[in-house]
This record gives structure tokens, sequence and C-alpha cells, in this order.
């Protein structure tokens, strides 16, 4: 039961910080009415620190709230998806390896199944155009994504490491 509680305790806290990230930066893109944020570096770095159902849920909800606060409702059920599957995706690899050249690997799978689920979508819904014009902006946010996480990671286990506090 404890258990249980914390699990819910890390999705509602993951879901509040990735909504909070994902709407401090918001690069609109008109052609597809979407918008470029910085959110893939928290569903990674939550994915990572806490494994793939805290992150998938995180991910997913904290996304798709984001979405729906700003205006893009439109999009939350795809993005409650798409990066429902990517905190999936890195929860389930990168939280399982410590090897920082595997890490990397799995997180840039995560970021591909973004950009991939996105340019889908998009190409259903608004045509070819529209989603090529959005990929360079996805592939941005992915890649940054990656980054930042790897740093926030780094800097949170040293930080919890020195404190003797948490147990991440």
């Amino acid at each position: 039961m404890k258990s249980l509680v914390k699990t819910i305790a890390y999705i509602g806290i993951g879901s509040a910080i990735v909504c909070a990230g994902t709407m401090i930066i918001q690069i609109p893109v008109p052609q597809t009415k979407g918008y470029i944020n910085m959110g893939d570096a928290l569903v990674l770095t939550i994915a990572m620190l806490f494994g793939a159902k805290v992150g998938a849920l995180a991910g997913g909800i904290g996304s798709a709230l984001a979405d729906i606060i700003l205006g893009y409702t439109h999009w939350a059920p795809f993005t409650f998806i798409i990066k429902g599957l990517e905190g999936l995706i890195a929860g389930t690899l990168a939280h399982r390896t410590q090897k920082m050249p595997l890490r990397v690997f799995f997180l840039v799978l995560a970021g591909l199944e973004m950009v991939v689920g996105y340019f889908i979508t998009e190409v259903f819904i608004y045509g070819i155009g529209p989603a090529i014009a959005e990929l360079p902006g996805n592939c941005f946010q992915a890649g940054s994504g990656v980054l930042i996480s790897i740093l926030l990671v780094l800097a949170i286990k040293r930080a919890v490491r020195d404190s003797k506090v948490w147990n991440i």
C-alpha cells in the first residue's frame, strides 16, 4: 500500500512539473496550430528517475494538461498518447541502465518516438506540408530534451547523494 501511495504521489507531482515546464517556453507553429516547448526534458528526467509507470503517466497527463490550459485542447488526446509513450520508453529503457552511451541512445529513441508520433498525427490532420514545417522544431525539442534531461538527472543524483536524505 505504501508503494502505491508513493507511486501515485510521484505521478501527481511529476505531472505538475511536466505541465509547468511545458508552459514556461512555448513557440507557436501556425501551420499545425501546435507549439514547440521544453516539456520533453522533464518527461525524460522523470522517466529516468522513477521508471516507466511514473514516466508514462506523468509525461502523458502533464503534457496533455498543458495543452488544455494553453488553449491547444485539440492536441491533448494525441499529446497524452505521444508523451506517455515517450515516458514509457525512457522509463523502461533509460531508467534501467547506468551506462551513459546506452542511456543516451534510449533517450534519443524516446525523443524519436515523439517526433514520429507528432509527424504522423500532423500528416493525418493537416497534410504533409504543415507536418514537414514542424519537423525541425520537434527535432530541436527532442534533442534539447535529451541533453537537458541528462544534465538534470546528473545534478539531481549528485544532490541526492550528497544530501543523504532522498533515496532515488
